[in-house]
């Protein structure tokens, strides 16, 4: 699928004049508008980003290597120095090159808005059918050949269509791998660090493998219902020992999920033995994301035969 180089006027007619705020982060401002007949969203990169110009376009590339139904899908995208109609202070004034990206809307917002809380009351066919989408998404990305790691995974990040069917979003970190590339150092990141692996807040070591501890953090967040930290702390433990005390347990399983079938329960079962074998501490000892895939798929196929190693 092409995707469209859009100029700052059309930008503007998109958004009719940037008035429909949808969503703000450390990154940008993201606005309602329509494109084509559909409506869109459409991402005005910050200034203070610390977005270059190449890193834009590295973005931009990453984004055109991926065409799944669980990736949000990137339209077209606009890189141009400011429009000179707009009228700027001419003190200290510098040319400054705007940024823009144009997804498709994903109409039912991110998935930290709807997960936490009773598990039972999102009900876990719809939890089960997040966990699978956001899993062959990831795939998407890791797998192929094309070793892309996202790097910012976290709910946040995660969209919700009218259908509840996940889309990852928000590549602003993301990187390509070589094929011979295990892993690198970043330094200056705003990602959510709370679901970030260890040897990222150690020592700033990325990798593919980082990827599958926010994607077990992921699972099991939309399995138990409960966040991993509360919203004043960076880290913690605890979260790991309690889903691993409580969430293996099944009388506890059927505590929360008081209605479910037998593969309902078993399916509960496995995504959290799946999740907990994605936060190991070595990440040489995670799962791969398509081995996660294929888990997935046996047990929402019936079967029970997952990762024995919890």
């Amino acid at each position: 699928m092409e995707r469209a180089v859009l100029s700052i006027q059309i930008i503007k007619n998109i958004t009719n004049g940037f008035t429909d705020i949808i969503g703000e982060g450390s990154f940008g401002v993201v606005y309602k508008g329509k494109y084509n007949g559909k409506q869109v969203a459409v991402k005005k990169l910050r200034e203070s980003s610390q977005l270059s110009e190449t890193d834009f376009e590295k973005e931009v590339q990453i984004l055109k290597l991926v065409d799944h139904q669980n990736i949000v899908k990137l339209i077209g995208y606009c890189c141009q120095r400011e429009d000179p109609t707009e009228q700027r202070p001419s003190f200290g004034s510098r040319d400054v090159v705007e940024k823009f990206l144009c997804f498709e809307y994903v109409p039912n917002g991110s998935l930290d808005k709807c997960i936490y809380g009773e598990p039972s009351k999102l009900g876990w066919d719809k939890r089960f059918k997040i966990i699978k989408g956001i899993c062959k998404g990831l795939d998407a990305l890791h797998g192929q050949g094309r070793r892309i790691i996202h790097s910012d995974l976290n709910p946040a990040n995660i969209l919700l269509d009218d259908n509840m069917e996940p889309k990852i979003a928000d590549f602003g970190l993301s990187r390509i791998f070589g094929e011979n590339q295990t892993h690198t150092r970043i330094t200056n990141s705003k990602s959510a660090m709370e679901y970030m692996a260890p040897e990222y807040l150690q020592r700033g070591q990325l990798s593919i493998e980082s990827d599958i501890y926010s994607l077990g953090l992921l699972i099991i967040e939309i399995t138990t219902g409960e966040k991993n930290c509360s919203d004043d702390e960076l880290y913690t433990t605890d979260f790991t020992e309690d889903v691993r005390k409580n969430w293996t347990n099944m009388p506890y399983i059927k505590l929360k999920y008081p209605a479910l079938s037998s593969d309902g329960y078993r399916q509960v079962e496995g995504c959290i033995k799946i999740g907990l074998n994605c936060l190991s501490k070595k990440r040489k000892d995670r799962p791969n994301s398509a081995n996660i895939v294929h888990k997935v798929d046996q047990i929402g196929a019936g079967s029970s035969s997952v990762f024995h190693r919890v």
